[in-house]
């Protein structure tokens, strides 16, 4: 097999010292950073200033320290519309444009909305149209709120209808979410998943009249204590008492009487949220809904930069291969690994906007290196590619395929988590070149978790040998396995 070694670093670097690329020289020439997420910042607090009490129009709410305010929604439209436009640049064919674009005119226009979105979402027979048509006649606010009514949680019918759910109610500005008893672990669940989305909340015990009277106090006072944040009970629908009455010449009198809903509490904090916060509501809908554009395009513009990075993987995976079955010496297959990991790191850096110089690209693959030292992968590779191969014979032959295909394997192991690991940052717009250790170090055993099952295995073992040995070897070698098998 003939091997073009296009790359100058290729051509220089088989010859270069493994010690460069050791941890040392990792922390001496690359600063970690941590993944920052606007959406995430937001989600630290929780929402808690949605009660506070009113303040003069101009100033700017806070959330930990986090502006929320037309300027922070205005920032949020243009960091997406930063990433729409870097697919543009990078896919400019791309079928999702069109759409993208369509969607971030849309939130500009959002900034101004008046109306105040509510949603009425729970499980299952929790009284959810009912308390909205009663809402509809009480909210004070009603001609700038829209009421609307989810499709029931947690129903069995598909893995991900929950998911689908959630995410339309991230595009309210506030929740009702309904429940008639103590929480389940799937409701307790699914708000702190709207906690953790800045999602504004009210929990609403309602058909609080259905239990006696100790028995709604306890289950109200376990609410509020679990959730440790705004709750309050209703009773949209009480249920009809018998009311009896003695007449002054003795007969008695009884009827059925409906008594009115008990909603006075949800009504008034409602109102007052949306009376006090409602510019605010909407601006941080704006933010969060800016934050879910960004993540579908972020997606798609992953799945462009992926396509572009398989086949340079599996370029450099097959020269590793070529390069440690020409070199019998193990400390000499380390070396043109490490060198060609090198280039490899440069060439998907260029693809996600990570930009390295050949000395922070020989750092990152010596440093993936040491990590896959520590982890086992190397070990584990090369014991379970020889076991595929069922060859105890000690030839240069065999000696070598083990450790071609093994080579092949680690950098493709190597490629991916680089993959993987870009993947999982903020899209870079200009040039960066910070790379988490621990972040990597589990990327990495993510990876090799995903890639060390046996089909795949001999699945790959049976590609290296097509590109490593000749026809004839090939047979020889076939033929051994069956001995030895």
């Amino acid at each position: 097999m003939v091997v073009k070694l296009q790359r100058p670093i290729l051509v220089g670097g088989l010859g270069l010292s493994f010690s460069l690329w050791m941890l040392q020289s990792w922390q001496d020439s690359i600063v970690q950073v941590g993944e920052f997420g606007l959406l995430s910042a937001l989600a630290v607090g929780g929402g808690l200033w949605l009660f506070q009490q009113n303040r003069p129009k101009d100033s700017l709410e806070q959330v930990d320290g986090m502006l929320v305010d037309r300027a922070t929604g205005e920032s949020a439209i243009s960091i997406t519309e930063a990433v729409i436009n870097q697919l543009a640049q990078e896919a400019e064919n791309h079928l999702a444009l069109e759409t993208l674009r369509e969607q971030v005119a849309q939130l500009l226009l959002e900034l101004d909305r008046q109306e105040i979105k509510v949603a009425v979402t729970g499980g299952k027979s929790v009284g959810k149209s009912t308390l909205m048509q009663v809402l509809k006649q009480n909210v004070e606010t009603r001609n700038l709120v829209s009421l609307e009514e989810t499709a029931p949680l947690f129903r069995e019918i598909s893995d991900n209808s929950d998911a689908t759910i959630l995410a339309e109610v991230a595009k309210y500005d506030f929740v009702l979410f309904l429940t008639n008893g103590d929480l389940t672990d799937s409701e307790f669940q699914t708000l702190q998943q709207l906690k953790a989305a800045n999602q504004p909340t009210i929990l609403v015990f309602n058909k609080q009249d259905q239990y006696l009277t100790d028995e709604s106090a306890s289950i109200l006072l376990s609410l509020k204590q679990r959730m440790q944040g705004n709750v309050v009970a209703t009773a949209a629908s009480p249920i009809a008492i018998k009311v009896r009455k003695h007449e002054a010449d003795g007969s008695v009198q009884e009827w059925m009487e409906q008594p009115a809903p008990a909603i006075q509490q949800l009504t008034q904090q409602l109102d007052e949220v949306l009376a006090q916060q409602g510019q605010r509501l909407v601006w941080l809908t704006t933010i969060r809904k800016a934050g879910l554009l960004k993540a579908e395009a972020k997606n798609w513009l992953n799945g462009t930069r992926r396509a572009r990075a398989t086949p340079i993987i599996e370029q450099y995976q097959w020269i590793a291969a070529a390069a440690a079955f020409a070199n019998p010496v193990p400390a000499l297959d380390i070396l043109a690994t490490a060198a060609i990991n090198a280039q490899m790191v440069m060439d998907l850096g260029n693809i996600y906007q990570q930009k390295f110089s050949l000395e922070q690209a020989q750092t990152v693959a010596g440093t993936m290196g040491s990590l896959m030292l520590k982890l086992g992968l190397v070990e584990f590779s090369t014991k379970a590619i020889g076991t595929v191969l069922k060859s105890n014979a000690v030839t240069f032959v065999a000696g070598g395929v083990v450790q071609g295909v093994s080579a092949a394997y680690l950098t493709r192991v190597a490629g991916l988590s680089l993959v993987e690991y870009f993947q999982q940052q903020e899209i870079a717009i200009d040039s960066g070149t910070g790379l988490n250790l621990e972040n990597l170090r589990q990327t990495l055993q993510k990876v090799f978790r995903q890639n060390q099952q046996i089909g795949f295995l001999q699945g790959f073992v049976k590609q290296g040998m097509k590109r490593l040995l000749p026809e004839v070897q090939q047979v020889e070698v076939v033929g051994v396995q069956k001995a030895v098998g």
